[in-house]
């Protein structure tokens, strides 16, 4: 008789927690560790040092101090200490809303802001725009533009810092989808 599955452990399953956040961080744009570090750090909900996360991940103590040196800066990791113990231990963020906050912040000032400047001094080049193919280039631009706009000013009002704006439309969505 074949041996019964024995069923999943703790470990296992933060494990693949960790691996299917590292792929959707890959997936977004940021490094895997770094997604998998973080994604470490919330899934066990417990302070960990740089020793702890290089041997649950088994990566290089670089790696690992580069990755929690961009998570404090994004804002979803922060520093704390033990009584007693010389080490920096790190905590993810818990309250999903917040950790979604200070991720749409940091994506905005990384992404959609550099892109609304890129956008204005390519419409810019051609600032008197004459001729039908001119006059075309500059208009789709500005309707471009216009859509990144009002995104970008959608995103401010959700990473506001009272941060009920994202919960509330999610909420919103959430329950026009039931209707």
């Amino acid at each position: 008789m074949p041996a019964r599955p024995s069923k999943p452990t703790l470990r296992e399953a933060q494990d693949c927690f960790i691996a299917s956040w590292g792929k959707m961080g890959s997936a977004w744009g940021i490094s895997r560790t770094m997604a998998e570090v973080h994604a470490l750090l919330y899934v066990t909900g417990q302070a960990l040092c740089t020793d702890d996360v290089m041997e649950r991940l088994q990566i290089s103590r670089g790696n690992a101090s580069m990755s929690l040196r961009a998570l404090l800066d994004w804002g979803v990791v922060t520093r704390t200490h033990k009584r007693g113990d010389r080490k920096e231990y790190y905590v993810a963020e818990q309250e999903i809303w917040t950790m979604a906050r200070a991720i749409l912040r940091e994506r905005l000032k990384r992404e959609i802001e550099p892109l609304t400047a890129s956008l204005y001094e390519i419409r810019d080049m051609i600032p008197d725009a004459s001729g039908t193919a001119a006059e075309g280039h500059n208009a789709r631009l500005d309707r471009l533009l216009l859509l990144v706009e009002t995104l970008q000013h959608l995103m401010q009002k959700f990473v506001g810092p009272e941060g009920e704006g994202l919960q509330a439309a999610a909420s919103l969505l959430r329950n026009n989808g039931d209707k």
